[in-house]
């Protein structure tokens, strides 16, 4: 058995070399041609999506940049006054209807004009004087109640029927009854206005407060702190993201409020400024007005936002 297997081995080793005279066996070599031909293709398709990816995150991150936000939210108010331009040029009634609504460029010839004069700054330091007065009153009973609220709940279960029952209710509806109850006229505003604001920061402190994690209560407790100490280092933390914004909310809603309470003024105002437009028929006037209650609340916001940033560190 061993002679006849060694021919064999002889046989398949010698027509190894002859592999390459066979014509059959040429079709390997050219199968593997093309597929290295190809490899730098598929080289060149990773490269070009590498490229694609690497384009798109330039793109992604430069629409993420500050400049590229803010100038969006600018040409979307453009195209806003470019749109209210054109139906008040047509007369465009589908709807709303434009035909007694001012042009922009009437209304900012009006508002050019009201600039030059001190009674639109008067009204305007008056609106800003109420509702200051208003809010810091607000912010300071607001938080107090409503940290006492979400860490009570014999203080929840006192107050939360009147927070409940009185939120509700309108501003307009408060002016009768601050008339009867407050002495003066600017007393009343004030009163109206820190209504507006005094809710939302209440409600949004309790929920901040009674959303604190119990587990940081207990390592504070297990560690030997006190209650005041808990309260202040680790639920004000906790709960300052839910009363900044409670705060942003009652800023807005207190500008709304104010609106209503100037109603009643008979002297100054930005309020009283856009009703007395109303009254004497001056449309470009109302729209001045609106649109500076509109700016003010949103400063107003902007400032509490970024006035309580630097206490909200530890979240970035």
């Amino acid at each position: 058995m061993t002679n006849k297997t060694v021919p064999v081995a002889d046989e398949t080793v010698e027509s190894a070399p002859s592999a390459p005279d066979n014509p059959t066996s040429t079709a390997p070599a050219a199968d593997t041609a093309p597929s290295s031909q190809e490899a730098p293709r598929a080289g060149a398709s990773l490269s070009g999506g590498a490229g694609d990816a690497s384009i798109g995150e330039r793109l992604k991150a430069l629409s993420g940049t500050w400049w590229a936000r803010y100038s969006v939210r600018v040409i979307s108010v453009v195209v806003l006054i470019g749109l209210w331009h054109l139906a008040s040029v047509n007369d465009f009634r589908l709807l709303l209807n434009f035909e007694n609504v001012p042009r922009p460029g009437v209304v900012g010839a009006v508002l050019l004009d009201l600039l030059s004069s001190d009674t639109f700054y008067r009204h305007i330091s008056a609106s800003v004087e109420r509702v200051a007065i208003a809010f810091g009153l607000a912010t300071v009973l607001g938080v107090a109640l409503g940290v006492f609220m979400g860490r009570n709940r014999f203080v929840e279960d006192v107050f939360s029927p009147y927070v409940e029952i009185f939120r509700p209710i309108p501003a307009v509806a408060w002016i009768p009854l601050a008339i009867l109850m407050l002495p003066t006229e600017q007393s009343s505003i004030i009163f109206i206005t820190f209504l507006g604001a005094f809710f939302p920061i209440v409600l949004n402190t309790m929920h901040g407060v009674d959303q604190t994690p119990k587990d940081l209560v207990r390592a504070a407790r297990a560690l030997g702190a006190s209650s005041t100490s808990i309260l202040i280092h680790v639920v004000l933390p906790a709960a300052l993201p839910s009363i900044v914004a409670g705060m942003a909310i009652g800023m807005g809603i207190a500008w709304f409020s104010l609106l209503a309470g100037e109603i009643i003024s008979g002297q100054y105002g930005i309020g009283y400024f856009t009703w007395s437009s109303y009254s004497l028929v001056q449309y470009p006037q109302i729209i001045v007005g609106m649109v500076t209650i509109g700016l003010l609340g949103t400063l107003s916001t902007l400032l509490v936002r970024y006035g309580a940033r630097p206490f909200l560190r530890w979240q970035r």
